[in-house]
């Protein structure tokens, strides 16, 4: 818990980008329909499309990717996110390389540890050391390199590589973005990665906080801080009590893979422990019964939950804190009315003029997407 507290002066270094939207999308939806979401996704302005590499949950994220990358031009398409437990280093690498041909160079690999769906398939999250491993093997595949490389560690997701090579072309300089929560992999990705996906909510303090921790170690390291991208899961609607229970069951998440972000946002201990308790794995929207025990303010804080204009004041908060980007996992019965709301909110946040009253964030000028 201590570890999440913010000490010292804040320290966000400089932005990498002018700010950038985007979308997150599981493969939930039929071919077809995704083919429609992609194209209208790409019509709203936004720079960014994610699909999500859920295992049982969704359909392949490769193969959507590919439908993403034949039906647009533009945006810039990425795993978010992928894990070495599920497949092999050199199968991620070979499949990245070929989504990003297709693509004509706008593959991003988003990677991480893994999360609760692993347990269904006998495996647990990686080692952290697991995950630098297999970044740099991928990395050194897609330089043409000849790995030899074997982790340690008996525990599954562990890997070996022989002689590996890739027998095709690809581009080099593909980003790897690492997915973090945690301290320990905020720095991993501040130290090695061309970006990181923030997943620590929406409220200051904990944007500041990872901020500033990617930052001290990008610092550490002589290296230029990396791309933040921050993942806003949620539901914006006029409604503000349906948005609400929409973006309930993303906040169940938090106590169990994130505690000392609910100690940055003042949730008592007792109803976090309530909540892990409640919630032993899965994909985030089987946490619908633990979520309910978890106040409506802590819900609001670390996920997209009201109108038009709440949302605008959040991503105001995440570019304040010094993200390059801000990107929209819209949830519950309509979620490409809040990828269309977003859009709007996203103009508002970043478009001139002053704030309006009583949204309590400060503004930042910066251009549409």
């Amino acid at each position: 818990m201590n570890e999440a507290r913010v000490t010292g002066p804040r320290v966000t270094g400089p932005r990498v980008t002018g700010p950038r939207a985007g979308v997150v999308l599981q493969g939930v939806d039929a071919p077809g329909v995704f083919c429609g979401m992609v194209e209208e996704i790409e019509s709203l302005g936004f720079d960014h499309l994610w699909l999500t590499d859920s295992s049982l949950h969704a359909r392949n994220c490769y193969s959507y990717l590919t439908l993403a990358a034949t039906r647009s031009s533009r945006l810039l398409i990425g795993t978010a996110v992928t894990n070495p437990a599920t497949r092999h280093p050199a199968i991620t690498a070979a499949a990245a390389a070929t989504v990003d041909e297709i693509a004509a160079g706008r593959m991003i690999l988003g990677i991480g540890a893994g999360d609760r769906p692993l347990l269904a398939l006998g495996l647990k999250p990686s080692r952290l050391a697991t995950v630098e491993a297999a970044i740099s093997a991928i990395r050194q595949l897609w330089r043409g390199e000849t790995v030899n490389l074997r982790t340690d560690g008996s525990s599954p997701g562990e890997f070996s590589l022989t002689g590996a090579h890739l027998r095709f072309p690809a581009r080099a300089g593909i980003p790897v973005f690492v997915s973090a929560s945690g301290p320990k992999t905020l720095d991993l990705a501040g130290r090695i990665a061309d970006g990181v996906i923030l997943l620590v909510g929406l409220f200051p303090e904990a944007l500041d906080w990872a901020v500033s921790r990617v930052a001290r170690a990008a610092d550490t390291a002589g290296r230029p801080r990396p791309h933040v991208a921050v993942f806003a899961y949620g539901a914006i609607a006029e409604d503000e009590a349906a948005a609400l229970a929409d973006a309930r069951s993303i906040a169940a998440w938090f106590p169990q893979t994130a505690p000392h972000i609910c100690a940055l946002a003042g949730l008592p201990s007792e109803v976090t422990a309530a909540a892990r308790a409640g919630y032993a794995g899965g994909e985030f929207q089987e946490a619908a019964a633990a979520a309910q025990g978890l106040p409506d303010d802590f819900v609001r804080k670390v996920a997209l939950a009201g109108n038009q204009r709440r949302a605008a004041g959040q991503i105001r908060a995440a570019l304040d804190a010094g993200a390059d980007s801000v990107h929209v996992f819209p949830l519950g019965r309509d979620r490409m009315a809040t990828v269309r709301a977003f859009a709007g909110s996203w103009s508002a946040a970043v478009s001139p003029g002053p704030p309006e009253a009583g949204d309590g964030i400060s503004h930042t000028t910066q251009k549409t997407i």
